[in-house]
């Protein structure tokens, strides 16, 4: 089992109203810690217009920083928005951050949300189309020679030499984020690994896992090899007292999915007028249409719908796996649920807007050195 600490990047907050100096300031101070106390793994996500909820718009900017102020720790995009931007572009990034890092990025991938996509001019019912182009455009120019050139629906790029090529040969290993069935299946089927996104339970994934284990021995990989690998993303604290900490975690996966951010009214008005012009749901956006249309589905394949989280007992939350949360012994515990499913990496958010700074630090240094070698 390995270990990662994904970032959305938030900090307690009045108001709505966030000190982005003391936000990046705390993030990388905590990425620095992760990196001496034994993670494996630091996640960084793209996000847009999702006041308070995420901090992190450049990621690019946050993980070329940490290239130079960590020494071990895997460096991963998770992920780039393929569809917001121009796939040239994308590689050249990775590739440079590549090389700042000694080698240390991983490549995720995914399509955002319709929300975000619409402020920056992006058709949502595009985005699939363009994300799986992209897709097959950016390993082919690491792995090109002098010339590159494509020609495709979204895409054209007349020949050119699209430098610097990563510095892992032949390129970083390559992740998609998947909330859904459908994902995983994708996922397997173009070689790469699982950023799972989803909020159940981990025995409810097993059944994923398992596909996914089968249906990737006959990939057509996008890349120069397969990355047969699941990573399982929930909440995480650790603290001395295990009461307290289950608390806090069942607090801070309550607030993370719960309706309380300023962008959330303005979401559901944008995709009622969005009905009304297309005349219904393209099957690939459903999942982020589901929670607008008479109830939210379960996207974790298992356990409770995102909106019941926060109603749920914070020692049934852990018992189940659905959080990572209590002292050292009841985190092991919480991450036994994900071992026995099969899952390569615990992916866990512990920077959250209901816990402070010095708590996140506190955790951080007290999973790293007394759950982390439990697995190990």
């Amino acid at each position: 089992m390995k270990f990662g600490l994904l970032y959305e990047m938030q900090r307690p907050h009045e108001d709505y109203v966030i000190d982005h100096t003391a936000l990046i300031e705390e993030t990388l101070e905590q990425c620095i810690k992760a990196d001496e106390v034994g993670f494996d793994y630091l996640w960084f996500v793209e996000h847009h217009f999702l006041t308070s909820f995420s901090g992190s718009s450049a990621p690019e900017v946050i993980v070329s920083a940490l290239a130079r102020l960590t020494s071990r720790i895997r460096l991963g995009f998770g992920v780039v928005v393929l569809p917001h931007h121009h796939p040239v572009q994308v590689a050249e990034r990775i590739a440079m951050v590549d090389h700042l890092s000694g080698g240390r990025v991983e490549f995720g991938i995914g399509r955002s949300s319709p929300y975000e996509q619409l402020g920056l001019g992006v058709d949502p019912r595009d985005t699939r189309e363009i994300m799986e182009e992209a897709l097959q455009i950016v390993p082919k120019i690491w792995q090109s020679g002098r010339q590159f050139s494509w020609e495709g629906k979204h895409f054209s790029i007349p020949e050119r030499e699209i430098l610097p090529k990563p510095k892992q040969d032949p390129h970083p290993p390559i992740w998609m984020a998947c909330t859904q069935p459908a994902s995983y299946e994708i996922a397997a089927g173009h070689g790469v690994g699982v950023l799972s996104f989803g909020s159940g339970a981990p025995a409810g994934m097993k059944k994923h896992v398992d596909a996914y284990r089968e249906n990737i021995k006959s990939a057509k990989p996008v890349g120069a090899f397969v990355n047969n690998q699941w990573a399982n993303f929930t909440l995480g604290h650790c603290g001395d007292n295990n009461e307290e900490a289950q608390k806090v975690g069942a607090n801070a996966i309550k607030e993370f999915f719960g309706p309380n951010r300023p962008y959330t009214a303005d979401r559901k008005d944008v995709y009622d007028r969005l009905l009304e012009a297309w005349g219904g749901v393209p099957d690939h956006l459903q999942a982020n249409f589901s929670r607008f249309q008479g109830g939210e589905q379960d996207l974790g394949g298992g356990g409770a719908p995102r909106a019941m989280l926060g109603e749920l007992p914070p020692e049934l939350l852990c018992e189940r796996g659905v959080i990572v949360a209590g002292d050292p012994d009841g985190c092991i515990e919480c991450v036994k649920r994900h071992e026995e499913i099969g899952v390569d990496q615990t992916l866990l958010i512990m920077q959250s807007d209901q816990i402070p700074h010095d708590k996140v630090m506190h955790s951080i240094e007290l999973f790293g050195k007394e759950v982390i070698p439990a697995f190990k």
